[in-house]
């Protein structure tokens, strides 16, 4: 009887250890590949206090990803349940600014959330370009929930000499 405890307690350990592992390496993953897609959603505290909203995340992701073409930086990003008025990009040296905000749409009031995953509020995100773009030419376009930002790359810059007087 002892000798199938200890066999059973070393089963558990192995299987604990493996859960933590793994566990541990998507939290590693997690913040390697996605730590600039967490955003902080900002709410009027005042309204928090009176609402639902009080209780929901204040920190999502909004994953993204940047590609760079033969011709164009292309920049995707997910914003699930948001109309495309509700965000707004810029475009401040090398670094797209996405900012905007999140409405929650309740069917009723008188309901209990048991799982609450998703945040609402006022966000902004800035994701660095790894070229310079023509900021005149730029295109944006919302589909399916995935904004995408279409940059054309800047001309190269010819060097030239500075003559020191």
């Amino acid at each position: 009887m002892l000798d199938s405890l200890k066999q059973a307690g070393r089963t558990i350990g192995r299987e604990l250890n493996h859960a933590w592992e793994s566990l541990a390496e998507g939290w590693r993953e997690l913040l390697s590949r996605s730590g600039d897609a967490l955003t902080h959603f900002a709410r009027d505290k005042d309204a928090d206090q009176q609402t639902a909203l009080a209780t929901f995340p204040h920190w999502s992701l909004l994953a993204g990803e940047v590609e760079e073409t033969g011709n164009d930086v292309v920049v995707r990003v997910e914003v699930p349940g948001m109309k495309k008025e509700d965000c707004s990009i810029s475009i401040e040296g090398n670094m797209l600014k996405l900012s905007g905000e999140k409405h929650i749409e309740r069917e009723t009031h008188d309901s209990t959330y048991h799982v609450m995953e998703r945040a609402y509020g006022a966000f902004q995100r800035s994701i660095p370009l790894p070229r310079n773009v023509d900021i005149d030419r730029a295109e944006a376009s919302y589909s399916n929930g995935v904004l995408t930002v279409r940059l054309p790359k800047a001309a190269a810059e010819q060097a030239r000499s500075v003559p020191v007087s």
